[in-house]
This record gives structure tokens, sequence and C-alpha cells, in this order.
């Protein structure tokens, strides 16, 4: 079992001009995260539009980013539903197909209590053999999972991970007071902040953009404490991190992968296209960093 921690980037789907899944693009953009130095990936989550793609194409994508990655990073896939049992099923599958752990929204239509959500957690932690990385996010889940209940699903074996997305950093404190080395917590939309609490990681969907940087953000802090100097470096990116927040975070992320040479695609309705103001903020931010999409040859 793979311990996971770093930088992790919550992929976007790449689509061609007729809005059908773009599997080679999906290879290149793999290939180049890691090229970077991302430390892990995270396909099929909510930046993926899990939500819009097929059975089929869930499947695709997952195969395709878990081949591609070959070993090199951890993989972990998006198996969240509002059924238990589908997402039994989802996790179960994607543990077949090679992933070193799955990601869990919890129910978000439901409202489930907090019983509820502990027996959610432990049906799906008892059928696989791998990690779960429990994810926090009341603005998409409409429940909240505080640390006192993460408390409880950290009992869970295997449910040994947690991304915890809100803008209350103190929160990453105390899932590490409660829980210990039973629950490592990433950062969701806070990564320095919560590399400073005592966070191992962070699911960022910034990193769809400057992987190597916001990789290296980690290490700065994590591993060298280097905080002052870790500090500049978000400062810097602060303006994409949040170009990326809010509810464009995958039009954003899109746009601005275009600006940089590397087109992905539209989202799927009922996203749209940025609108053209934001689609020149894009552009302005792409400049100003210098981003690009340049591979290996």
């Amino acid at each position: 079992m793979k311990t996971f921690r770093g930088t992790y980037t919550v992929m976007i789907t790449p689509f061609d001009e007729r809005g059908e899944l773009d599997l080679p693009a999906l290879r290149r953009f793999v290939d180049w995260q890691i090229e970077q130095g991302i430390h892990g990936l995270i396909p099929l989550g909510s930046t993926g539009e899990f939500l819009s793609l097929s059975d089929e194409e869930h499947v695709a994508v997952a195969e395709t980013v878990i081949r591609q990655a070959a070993g090199r990073v951890p993989v972990l896939v998006g198996t969240g539903a509002e059924d238990t049992r589908q997402s039994v099923r989802l996790s179960r599958r994607a543990e077949s197909l090679g992933a070193d752990g799955v990601m869990i929204i919890p129910p978000f239509y439901s409202t489930p209590t907090d019983d509820e959500l502990v027996h959610h957690y432990k049906t799906i932690g008892d059928a696989i053999g791998i990690p779960v990385m429990v994810y926090n996010n009341p603005a998409t889940a409409n429940v909240d999972l505080k640390p006192q209940l993460v408390a409880r699903i950290a009992e869970i074996p295997n449910c040994l991970y947690i991304k915890e997305s809100t803008l209350e950093v103190t929160r990453v404190r105390d899932i590490i007071r409660l829980c210990g080395d039973r629950m490592t917590v990433f950062g969701g939309i806070l990564g320095f902040e919560s590399f400073v609490e005592g966070a191992q990681g962070w699911v960022a969907v910034a990193s769809n953009i400057a992987p190597g940087p916001l990789a290296r953000l980690f290490e700065l802090v994590a591993d060298e404490e280097k905080i002052r100097e870790a500090r500049d470096l978000y400062l810097r990116y602060l303006p994409l991190i949040e170009f990326v927040g809010g509810q464009y975070y995958v039009a954003g992320s899109k746009a601005l992968l275009r600006h940089m040479g590397f087109p992905v695609g539209n989202p799927r309705p009922p996203r749209l296209p940025l609108p053209a103001d934001r689609d020149a903020m894009a552009r302005d931010i792409v400049r100003t960093l210098d981003l690009a999409f340049r591979q290996a040859a």
C-alpha cells in the first residue's frame, strides 16, 4: 500500500472539438504532469466533470490515467456516488484497474446523518483493499464532515486520508489533533496554509496549469521548512489559484490550458466556456506567469 504525500492534481478531462473524450490528449496530459514534477494524480473528481461522463467514459478515463502513469506517481480515482452500492461498485472497479486509492465525496443530495456517513464509508472501506481519501466539500456535498465526525471515520481501517476543502484552515489542525496518524490531511482549497498547519498534501485544481511550481510549494514547506520562500512562491501563483476557484474552476482550467497551447475542449453542459472578459483574464494570467505546455521530446 503506497503512502500518499505532496501536491496531487485533480485532473481535467480533455474533450475534442465535438465534445467527445480525447484519450490521446489525456495521455499527453498525464506525461506532462509527471514530467513537471507532480506528486500524484486524481482523475474523475469534480474538476474532471465526473457527473457529466458516461459509465464507459469513467472506465476509459481511469484506465488511461492508470496505464499512462505506469506507477510513476500514485493515482487515486474519484468514485463518489449518491448510492452507497454504486460507490462500492466504482471503487471495486478502480481497484481492479490498478488504482492506488480512491477519493470519495459524501452522497451529495440525500444530506445523510453522521451515522449514515460513517456507515457509507465503512461499507465502501470494507469492500476494497486500497486506501480511501474522504473528501469534505460542504459547498457541493451539502454535508460537512467536521473534525469530530472525521475522527469517527478515521476508525475505519483504510479510510486513511481526507481532502479538507473548506476555508477553515484550523480544520487541518483539529483533524490532526483528534485523529493522530489514523488520518492524513490533504488541503483542498488552501494549499500553503494547510501545509503550515501540518497537512501532508494538497489536492489542487491549479496544478492542472502549474504542476511544477505547486509541487515545489509543498516541498518548500513540508520538506525544507523554507516558509518565507514558499510564501513568496505562493503569492506569485495566487492569482492563478484564485482564478480557478469558485464556479469557473472547470471552464477556467480548460481556458488557461488552451491559452498555454494545449487545447482540451470545452466543459460539458450545463457548464459553458468562459465569458469573454474572464477568458481575457485567463490569457493575461498565462502571459504574466509565462505558462506554457511544453513536453519533453
